[in-house]
């Protein structure tokens, strides 16, 4: 697998529109697409970590480059205070939920 963890400074009060527009994202039904998660910081809950998964580096990159890709990241963006700092990188170990 293959992603991105991306520290995310919130707006003051857009969590909720945030999480509506990662739902939107989410419809789009991504080809290759595993999983993504949300955390709000315990030090500053206006910052949250973004972990986005995809099944392999060709996919994610795929979807990074398609233009609709680019259209939800600008709806997101408008409800950041700044950029988001972006980690890509390919997953080595993970633990199984079941």
């Amino acid at each position: 697998m293959y992603g991105t963890i991306a520290r995310l400074h919130v707006r003051p009060g857009a969590e909720t529109q945030l999480q509506e527009a990662l739902a939107a994202i989410r419809s789009r039904q991504a080809h290759g697409f595993v999983a993504s998660y949300l955390y709000r910081m315990d030090e500053d809950p206006d910052v949250l970590m973004l972990a986005v998964l995809f099944a392999d580096r060709e996919t994610y990159h795929r979807n990074a480059d398609d233009p609709a890709q680019d259209r939800d990241y600008r709806v997101m963006r408008e409800l950041l205070d700044s950029d988001p700092e972006w980690h890509d990188g390919e997953v080595v170990w993970s633990s199984p939920t079941s």
